[in-house]
């Protein structure tokens, strides 16, 4: 074996130290060992380790999450969307770094992560405490990867599984109450109608606006990181084309008069129109108004307008590829699994309609 094993005296007695080459050549030990068999053993599990190329520096071990956060900053966050990059900051912000920065990766047990999961869940929405653990476990990845550590301790931790919120429809009556509520009711029916996200929708410049063919162009996307929009692409990374509605032309020609091909659409113009206050702004006034009118119509947030689009399309007869295409969805599977519960009516004209075909073929 490449070492050699010394025996020292203690005050609680003979201890073993072992000294060996690590694999870029420089020496190091590793002492206490009560006996020499221990000593041996151990010697033999790094020569076996470098042989196979498995061999991890104890010393590397002691790099703490802190300081390996700075590596996923700087290496794996420049990737993301800002939205998406906002998210994780301010995950390890608030959960991980206050929990996990100080600590050596080499001592991080998966039970210590699995407790801190379960505590985590008990005062968290599940989809918070996923994100965290995201979080740490890309950190963790890297000491992985560079081998200072074996394997990553989050492999295998029991998440909580995910909640999806119950999406909310409008009927085209609400949609236009609403509207008509509100101080922006050409926003509000261009949401839905066209089944954009928030940020796609204010992100649309005068340019992107094709009246002759009553196409619309998706192409960017603003996201308020902070308080401040930041575009980038949507958040399918892909441009798309979605119908314009007809009797919606003509309102949106008065929202893009007098603005440059590059001036937003709904806006000023050089800013995109800014996201309302969740609890005071001008759209859950709306909605409050609208309530007052009609008590059926549900609290519904701007994204449930997107949900009311994929609604009434499918209402309106569109295919699942249609639907799909429009929510820029990536498949017309994850249209289908979103909203499932819009087609069980399908399944009732399915077996009419098979019925109908069998009694006209054996009458």
């Amino acid at each position: 074996m490449a070492g050699t094993i010394s025996k020292y005296a203690t005050a609680a007695g003979p201890r073993y130290r072992v000294r060996y080459r690590k694999p870029d050549k420089s020496q190091t030990d590793k002492r206490g060992f009560k006996t020499k068999r221990e000593a041996e053993l151990f010697l033999a599990s790094v020569t076996v380790s470098k042989s196979r190329g498995e061999y991890i520096d104890p010393t590397e071990g002691r790099r703490t999450i802190g300081m390996l956060a700075e590596q996923w900053q700087t290496g794996k966050l420049p990737s993301l969307k800002p939205s998406s990059r906002e998210a994780m900051l301010s995950s390890w912000r608030t959960h991980v770094e206050p929990k996990w920065a100080s600590r050596a990766v080499a001592g991080i047990r998966p039970s210590e992560i699995s407790d801190w999961v379960g505590e985590l869940s008990g005062r968290r929405k599940p989809q918070t405490v996923r994100r965290a653990v995201f979080v740490l476990s890309q950190i963790l990845a890297i000491a992985e990867r560079d081998n200072v550590i074996p394997r990553n301790p989050v492999k295998g931790v029991a998440l909580p599984a995910k909640k999806r919120k119950t999406a909310r429809y409008l009927t085209h009556a609400q949609v236009e109450l609403v509207a008509t509520s509100s101080q922006h009711p050409d926003f509000v029916r261009f949401l839905a109608y066209s089944g954009l996200r928030w940020g796609e929708a204010v992100g649309l410049q005068v340019g992107d606006m094709n009246m002759l063919r009553r196409r619309v162009a998706v192409e960017r996307n603003a996201v308020l990181v902070r308080g401040v929009y930041e575009i980038g692409t949507p958040k399918s990374g892909e441009r798309r084309e979605v119908p314009m509605p007809v009797f919606l032309v003509p309102q949106l020609a008065r929202a893009c008069e007098g603005k440059p091909r590059d001036g937003y659409v709904f806006g000023d113009g050089a800013q995109p129109l800014p996201y309302p206050n969740a609890g005071s702004g001008w759209f859950v006034g709306a909605v409050r108004r609208a309530q007052a009118i009609d008590e059926t119509l549900p609290e519904i947030t701007p994204h449930d307008l997107r949900h009311t689009a994929a609604s009434l399309a499918i209402q309106a007869g569109a295919h699942v590829k249609a639907v799909q295409r429009m929510l820029g969805h990536a498949s017309a599977a994850m249209t289908l699994d979103v909203y499932a519960d819009l087609f069980d009516d399908d399944l009732d004209i399915v077996a009419t309609a098979m019925s109908e075909a069998r009694a006209a073929a054996v009458s």
